[in-house]
């Protein structure tokens, strides 16, 4: 059976292209801002960088010192990965086995944390943290975005784990295996698709944080990159060819984490939808 190109395809197209272009647009300006020096990027800041001026890469590195800044950033988005699969896949699995009004008030107690923003606790946040001596540590920073992100994680887990048939988990109970048993060893290796999506919203919110870390690491040794990064902004001077420089470097971890579970992501947080 053929298709016929009409009209309205042909809008339809045209109409794409142009979602593609607002799309690409802000990285092609990225990219190319940070093949400027300074003087290319005041008088044509979005006109090809010909040639490239590539020492900006080299200068930021070493400026920001950008190596222990990317180390601070992945121990910090790995621990609260980490924390946050183990925590919420499990709480979630409780949620969705338990049709309960328990589990059903629990339920949406975690859904009020997606809710409301969690900028209106920040200051009782920042006391709490301060006063159990986390400032300026991983553990803050862990137990901070935990905190944060476990409402989020429990909701797409949940989803998921409803949508899941329960004779797996039913039948190793029968056979005598207790209810940590029957996750670890039935259920969770069939949330891999929930995980990919999981780990990667997760970690493209906390690697690109940036007002948190500032608050509770700024002018530690274990500053993260977009606060590195800020300090090429001044109040007076700004060096915007080191700022997007440091930017193409600090996105590039987290695009590959992104390529590598792309195909994760929409059926995961589908079949959560779904469920």
């Amino acid at each position: 059976m053929s298709l016929r190109y009409g009209f309205r395809t042909f809008l339809l197209e045209i109409a794409m292209i142009g979602v593609a272009v607002a799309f690409l647009f802000p990285v092609y300006a990225l990219v190319t801002l940070s093949l400027k020096d300074k003087r290319g990027i005041a008088e044509a800041p979005l006109s090809a960088p010909l040639p490239p001026h590539t020492g900006n890469f080299s200068d930021a590195w070493e400026r920001a010192s950008l190596g222990s800044a990317l180390l601070n950033s992945t121990v910090i988005t790995v621990a609260s990965l980490l924390v946050l699969i183990a925590i919420g896949s499990f709480a979630a699995y409780f949620l969705a086995r338990q049709a309960t009004r328990l589990g059903f008030g629990l339920y949406v107690l975690f859904l009020l944390g997606i809710v409301l923003p969690f900028q209106l606790g920040m200051i009782p946040l920042f006391t709490m943290v301060d006063a159990a001596g986390l400032l300026g540590t991983y553990q803050g920073m862990v137990v901070f975005y935990t905190g944060i992100q476990l409402p989020f994680t429990i909701f797409l887990y949940t989803g998921f784990i409803r949508a899941l048939p329960g004779d797996y988990a039913n039948a190793a109970l029968i056979d005598g295996a207790g209810h940590l048993r029957a996750f670890t060893q039935v259920v969770f290796p069939l949330l891999r698709p929930i995980t990919g999506t999981v780990l990667i919203l997760n970690a493209v919110f906390i690697w690109n944080d940036f007002f948190t870390p500032l608050l509770y690491l700024g002018g530690s040794p274990r500053e993260t990159v977009p606060v590195r990064i800020f300090a090429f902004v001044g109040q007076y001077v700004s060096d915007y060819g080191l700022v997007f420089a440091g930017l193409v470097l600090a996105a590039l971890p987290i695009l590959v984490v992104f390529l590598v579970l792309q195909r994760y992501v929409i059926k995961g947080f589908a079949s959560g939808l779904k469920g």
